[in-house]
C-alpha cells in the first residue's frame, strides 16, 4: 500500500545528508543538484511526514523506516 509519507530515493538522500548535519548548500554540493531543489525537496519532506522541522523530518522518517539512523559512534 503505498501512503503519502513515502518519500522518494532522492528525498530520503537529501533527509540523510541533512540528519547528517549538512546544510542545504553543503547537501546540494554532494548531490550535484541546486540549492533551489534541494530546498523544495525538503519542502516535499516536511509535507508528506507533516512535520515542520528538519529534527522532526528525521525522528518521523525513522519511525517509518524510510531513513535508517545513524550508527553511535
Amino acid at each position: 500500500m503505498i501512503t503519502t509519507h513515502c518519500l522518494t530515493l532522492r528525498e530520503i538522500e537529501v533527509l540523510g545528508l541533512i540528519a547528517r548535519g549538512c546544510t542545504y548548500e553543503c547537501a546540494a554540493l554532494r548531490l550535484g543538484i541546486s540549492g533551489h531543489t534541494v530546498a523544495a525537496h525538503i519542502k516535499n519532506i516536511y509535507r508528506k511526514l507533516d512535520v515542520h522541522s528538519a529534527g522532526a523530518a528525521v525522528m518521523r522518517a525513522i519511525e517509518l523506516r524510510q531513513l535508517n539512523p545513524a550508527p553511535v559512534p
